[in-house]
């Protein structure tokens, strides 16, 4: 089944897809029991739709994994048609999507293609540019109070 072929309200959906955005998850309530989702954008070779993951599956997908659902339901939400699991379908990750397969290959290709350059520490990298934002933040503090003098 492929996107193009989907329609509101339709049941046993099984698709194939690459994922290609994914938003913040929010947490929520109901009848007193926690459960957390948030949307994802899923691709295959026909079009694009929003998807919703429940709970587990939250932590479980991410940008660049080729997933597979199997007993879907595509509902509409603010126009806009939206696949899930429901109560009854399953979904799999089944590995990376041929566009992050072949980002992850670039990049290990570089990585491999340098003889001699020492590994990058990303923790130090990331301590200097906190750092970086601190001072700015202090020469900021000082720049106001100036002007307010």
């Amino acid at each position: 089944m492929q996107i193009k072929d989907l329609q509101p309200k339709q049941g046993k959906v099984d698709l194939t897809a690459d994922v290609i955005d994914k938003s913040s998850p929010k947490e929520f309530q109901k009848f007193g029991a926690p459960g957390k989702l948030c949307n994802i954008r899923v691709k295959d070779e026909t079009g694009e739709l929003m998807m919703t993951l429940w709970n587990d599956q939250v932590e479980k997908v991410n940008v660049g994994d080729k997933i597979r659902v199997s007993n879907g339901y595509v509902n509409e939400w603010q126009g806009e048609m939206q696949l899930s699991t429901g109560k009854f379908g399953k979904l799999e990750i089944i590995g990376k999507s041929s566009a992050a397969a072949s980002k992850s290959g670039k990049q290990q290709q570089n990585v491999l293609g340098t003889k001699d350059e020492e590994p990058i520490d990303d923790k130090e990298d990331s301590k200097d540019e906190e750092d970086d934002e601190d001072e700015d933040e202090d020469s900021h503090d000082n720049i106001e109070e100036e002007e307010i003098n």
